[in-house]
């Protein structure tokens, strides 16, 4: 394992200055050790690790059933492979709405049982209690706006958000008042890119889109779905950088033919 003693961390102060300079913030999400200390070592600048977890690490059809302890433990995981990106973790679906107590201690668990960086939480106005009683704790919050797939069962549906005027200027509303209780950051999710680009313009915090297209400030996508290890997804906003699925089902098989052959292991792979 390579250790990098003199690598620059990435900090919240370090996205802010990106955003100021015009540098674009590169995101993905990471569930376990392995996996993320290579998309560390290429040079990341925030793994989140997301509460899609539940989706491609659990096999659940929601967000909504992962636990905080099960959050705890891929996010731990994480942070022990992570020389200089910062690490985010999502907070689970019931562990922040509502009860800004809740909230506060499920955050510093995370943080004491994890040793992540900061946490994300999904909503704008109704959650601000919340987001500000964690900030009093000193850990930082991004916020995450649009889609929010914890409310997939508000919605019904994981369509585009926003698209009308009232939605669209709520949106911005939120927007202003995360960024006015002290959010670092906030995920845009699912929404026309010209909204997407207003809010980026109207906040002084950096914008990370996923599906809000390119006049935001960085991009963060699921890492099984950028590498094409899920199949079955395939969004408009997903660019799919690797064909993994059939690379592992070759290799998979490949195996299998050559153990059943009795070529493997041969002379020289036994002692």
């Amino acid at each position: 394992m390579s250790v990098h003693k003199n690598v620059k961390k990435v900090t919240t102060h370090t996205l802010q200055e990106m955003k100021n300079a015009g540098e674009k913030i590169s995101m993905l999400t990471g569930y376990d050790f392995s996996m993320a200390r290579i998309i560390d070592e290429a040079g990341i600048d925030i793994i989140l690790v997301g509460d899609s977890a539940s989706n491609v690490m659990a096999g659940h059809e929601t967000t909504l059933p992962i636990t905080l302890d099960q959050m705890i433990y891929h996010a731990s995981s994480v942070v022990r492979a992570v020389n200089r990106a910062l690490v985010v973790v999502d907070m689970p679906f019931g562990s922040y709405q509502g009860n800004s107590k809740e909230a506060l201690s499920s955050a510093i668990k995370i943080m004491k049982e994890s040793g992540g960086h900061s946490v994300k939480m999904e909503g704008g106005i109704e959650i601000i209690e919340s987001i500000k009683r964690i900030l009093t704790a000193g850990i930082p919050v991004m916020g995450h706006l649009g889609l929010t797939p914890q409310s997939i069962y508000k919605f019904g549906t994981y369509v585009v958000r926003a698209k009308e005027e009232g939605e669209a200027h709520q949106l911005i509303e939120d927007a202003k008042a995360l960024e006015a209780a002290g959010c670092f950051a906030i995920v845009l999710e699912k929404i026309p890119a010209q909204l997407a680009e207003l809010v980026a313009k109207t906040v002084s915090i950096p914008i990370i889109g996923i599906g809000a297209g390119n006049g935001v400030d960085g991009q963060v996508l699921v890492v099984h779905d950028m590498l094409g290890i899920n199949n079955e997804f395939s969004p408009r906003f997903l660019r799919k950088y690797n064909n993994l699925y059939e690379q592992m089902m070759g290799s998979f098989q490949a195996y299998i033919k050559d153990v059943k052959s009795g070529d493997f292991p041969n002379e020289k792979e036994q002692y």
